[in-house]
């Protein structure tokens, strides 16, 4: 059996960068697991940029089944995670579940993956502290008031961590993850 991954997410979050790295983490022999706070259909934005706008602009998205509510989890069961960008970030940080997940993780020095919004829910769990971590650069005061230090790049590795700042970096973010669950000899 493969091992698996769980990426944390909910509605809201951004189509590119739940569907790359569930993909590309699939095609790389791992078994992957979407987790939200309750196991239904979720719906997902396509955040675009245009020009003339300050901030990006939100469309519906495709929609997509989670496989396992965040109370149902047990991060034992898992070799990794992912936490996407969009708007989930900004409620799931709030669910206690993603937040015990998440120190799980850390606490292990466990292999983690976070782009755009998705450090708002790491600062939220508070595991930031002392950390370097890209992110959505408007998020950079979030970044340094949770105590981290903010880094505008695409995979951006910091012991466990491997950031970027949207889905524009979804090749260099997951090219530095599989690299770090490779060194940690985390395989499918």
């Amino acid at each position: 059996m493969a091992d698996k991954i769980l990426i944390l997410t909910g509605d809201a979050a951004e189509t590119l960068e739940v569907f790359y790295p569930y993909h590309r983490l699939q095609e790389a022999g791992f078994e992957v697991h979407i987790g939200a706070p309750e196991k239904r259909k979720l719906q997902f934005v396509v955040h675009d940029f245009v020009d003339g706008f300050d901030t990006y602009t939100e469309k519906p998205g495709h929609t997509w089944d989670a496989d396992i509510a965040f109370a149902d989890v047990d991060p034992g069961d898992y070799v990794a995670i992912v936490v996407p960008g969009g708007r989930a970030p900004e409620y799931i940080r709030n669910n206690v579940d993603a937040q015990r997940i998440v120190q799980h993780f850390f606490a292990a020095d466990a292999p983690v993956a976070a782009t755009c919004h998705g450090p708002l829910l790491l600062a939220a769990a508070g595991v930031l502290n002392g950390r370097t971590t890209s992110a959505y650069p408007e998020l950079a005061v979030d970044v340094t008031t949770a105590g981290g230090v903010f880094e505008n790049g695409g995979g951006v590795v910091d012991g466990n961590l491997v950031s970027a700042r949207a889905w524009p970096d979804n090749g260099t973010w997951m090219k530095a993850f599989l690299a770090l669950l490779a060194e940690r000899g985390v395989t499918a």
